[in-house]
């Protein structure tokens, strides 16, 4: 028989045992965090600006919050991204700087998905979440550029954990502030429109499945009658002059082509299938990785629909509920894109799903049992460090080589080394590069849709650019030849060709046609980057 000494040891013992335990993984977890944001902070300073990320900071450089509003109305995306660009660039326009907002929200989303989990699941689920979240190629380059998507990520995130937070406390203002949090999810991106849905379906079968009392009810249908007066406003004045300008038929018929239905060439069902394959394969930036990864989430789905219980606790959610959350989604976007209406693939459009498949993926690996937690860890960490170090990555891609700032300055010097008073040729991609890193004013037309040709003044040059992203090889000719007869040019005048950016259709083709046009010594500053002095036929 124990002595009462030892009995009365025991539990304090356990006690303190869990608590050491506790104390471990937060610390592990804030290391995985400061990791995971330095890879961010270093994407941010060390990659030039996509034209993109120019056009945005363009947007936002104007007179006063109504102008910066209407010039909003100009993109695809809600206005949100370009406001906050309004006032956050007035204090500084580096690379860095700008991206800063990005970088501190994509990491902030990470440590609240990392909380969520530990509210719906365990320690272990959690930090296997956490190292996914802060890890994956597609995450790190989302969150280190100035676009829509760390913004969409960090309120979507709010929106989850102060939902499942009110659920559990049943606090109302907990509930208020989720639909806070999806208003602004709802301003950055129209991805969110499924991340409501989704959110919402899962709110519906929580409460239901919980004691609530009335207030929390009536704070959630508050909050949801709240995004459905949002989402209508949004529906009234901006996307309306989306589809005026056939900005979804223009999307859906080039880059985003593989990412959508096309009737008379795709099979519905291979194309769910390839578009499944496709997105995981963004997600982690490799093939292989993407189809296990994909094996995961399907049968994370399959254990959850056949569970019981994610924990012995009564305030978590159902495992059932846990798998309608991770698996509405992505039927939805792949529903959509069988519509034409949004793409799925493997694109940055659908970073966003990663908020619902990584958690799933979480869960299934939660179930490998290997002697040490520490084992699955590793494990999962080497396979992402692979990932990133040796990333095969879908659609428009520049290797990390090639997106050095260096190699933009070299470009930049090399233009400045130009005589004065010369043209510069350039596509309106080119013209983007060119209005932040050479003329420090924007020298392209902002707003669609596009004129064929524009002048503007560049300090000591004149930038001519074209209506059109990139020249193609059956586009340069016709373009050259417009804009001799435009501006009187005489043959022989000389012009400098300059591109830059995602080089894309037929390349090869396109630098035959600049050699026929005189471009007999091209500097190449990278793969990205073309500098190559032609003459006007």
């Amino acid at each position: 028989m124990p002595s009462a000494e030892t009995a009365q040891l025991k539990p304090e013992a356990r006690k303190n045992s869990f608590l050491a335990e506790a104390r471990r993984h937060k610390t592990l977890a804030l290391l995985l965090l400061a990791l995971g944001f330095a890879l961010r902070f270093w994407n941010a300073a060390y990659r030039f600006f996509n034209a993109d990320e120019i056009l945005h900071y363009f947007l936002s450089v104007q007179p006063s919050l109504l102008a910066t509003y209407r010039a909003s109305l100009t993109t695809a995306h809600p206005p949100l991204l370009i406001v906050v660009l309004h006032y956050w660039g007035a204090l500084g326009h580096s690379e860095l700087f700008l991206r800063l907002p990005s970088v501190l929200a994509g990491t902030g989303f990470c440590w609240l998905m990392y909380r969520w989990l530990k509210l719906v699941t365990d320690e272990t689920t959690s930090l296997i979440g956490l190292v996914l979240f802060l890890f994956s190629p597609a995450l790190i380059i989302v969150s280190a550029e100035v676009r829509q998507y760390g913004l969409l990520l960090l309120f979507s995130g709010l929106s989850l954990y102060f939902l499942e937070y009110a659920i559990q406390r049943n606090s109302a203002r907990c509930m208020l502030l989720s639909a806070l949090s999806l208003y602004f999810a709802l301003l950055s991106h129209y991805s969110s429109l499924i991340v409501a849905l989704a959110i919402g379906m899962y709110a519906l079968v929580r409460l239901a499945s919980t004691r609530a009392r009335a207030g929390l009810v009536s704070a959630w249908v508050a909050g949801q009658l709240g995004a459905l007066a949002l989402v209508g406003f949004l529906f009234t004045h901006h996307v309306p002059m989306l589809r005026a300008r056939g900005a979804p038929e223009a999307i859906a018929d080039t880059y985003l082509r593989r990412s959508v239905f096309q009737p008379g060439q795709d099979h519905v069902m291979l194309f769910v299938a390839r578009s499944n394959i496709r997105l995981f394969h963004y997600l982690f930036s490799q093939a292989a990785v993407g189809v296990v990864a994909l094996l995961l989430f399907v049968i994370a789905i399959v254990f959850l629909f056949r569970g019981k219980r994610s924990a012995n606790n009564d305030l978590r959610p159902l495992d059932w509920q846990l798998a309608l959350l991770f698996a509405l989604p992505l039927v939805v976007n792949c529903a959509l894109a069988t519509l034409r209406v949004y793409p799925y693939g493997g694109t940055r459009h659908n970073s966003y799903l990663s908020m619902f498949a990584f958690p799933a993926i979480a869960v299934a690996l939660s179930r490998w049992k290997p002697q040490w937690t520490a084992q699955k860890l590793t494990v999962v960490a080497l396979i992402l460090l692979v990932c990133n170090v040796f990333p095969t990555p879908l659609g428009e891609y520049i290797p990390i080589k090639d997106q050095g700032r260096t190699r933009m300055a070299k470009a930049m010097n090399s233009l400045n080394a130009v005589p004065a008073g010369s043209v510069i040729f350039t596509d309106h991609e080119g013209g983007l590069m060119l209005s932040y890193y050479l003329c420090h004013d924007k020298v392209v037309q902002l707003a669609q849709p596009l004129s064929r040709l524009l002048t503007e003044g560049c300090g000591r040059f004149s930038v001519v650019s074209v209506g059109e992203w990139i020249f193609k090889d059956d586009t340069f000719e016709p373009d050259l030849r417009d804009a001799r007869h435009l501006y009187g040019w005489k043959s022989g005048t000389p012009l400098w060709f300059f591109q830059a950016g995602w080089f894309i259709d037929k390349e090869a083709l396109l630098r035959d046609e600049l050699k026929q046009a005189g471009c007999t010594a091209p500097q190449e500053f990278g793969k990205n980057i073309f500098l190559c002095r032609i003459t006007v036929p």
